[in-house]
């Protein structure tokens, strides 16, 4: 499975961004047997998980640190997930990554996803 992230940028404090994810090579079934995650990495820290969603059901989760700002969305037709994100705040800045899990059970476990994709910047300045 191909991910390919785009979307970052640069935007200041209380701005918005969407990211998107596109996914195509797919080993077993079709984009609807797959969950995206969405992950990121701020310098000198953890990967940690922002979001996720079922593509099968549409089930979505999200971290405490984005509810309410962020919004995960997907449309099969084009096998794109895409993250909205409002309201961003200087801690939003970090590489932005989306990833695959072959499953329908929405998880933020970032250890289950099998494909990653290279990343995109969000860099939130004051």
């Amino acid at each position: 499975v191909q991910l390919v992230e785009s979307g970052g940028g640069l935007v200041q404090a209380g701005g918005s961004l969407r990211l998107s994810c596109s996914a195509s090579g797919f080993t077993f079934g079709d984009f609807s047997d797959y969950n995206i995650g969405w992950f990121r990495q701020a310098p000198g820290k953890e990967r940690e998980a922002v979001s996720c969603i079922s593509t099968f059901d549409g089930t979505t989760d999200y971290a405490d640190s984005v509810k309410g700002r962020f919004t995960i969305s997907s449309d099969n037709a084009k096998n794109t997930v895409y993250l909205q994100m409002n309201n961003l705040k200087l801690e939003d800045t970090a590489v932005y990554y989306c990833a695959a899990d072959y499953g329908t059970i929405a998880t933020m476990t970032e250890g289950l996803y099998d494909y990653w994709g290279q990343g995109t910047q969000v860099t939130v300045s004051s």
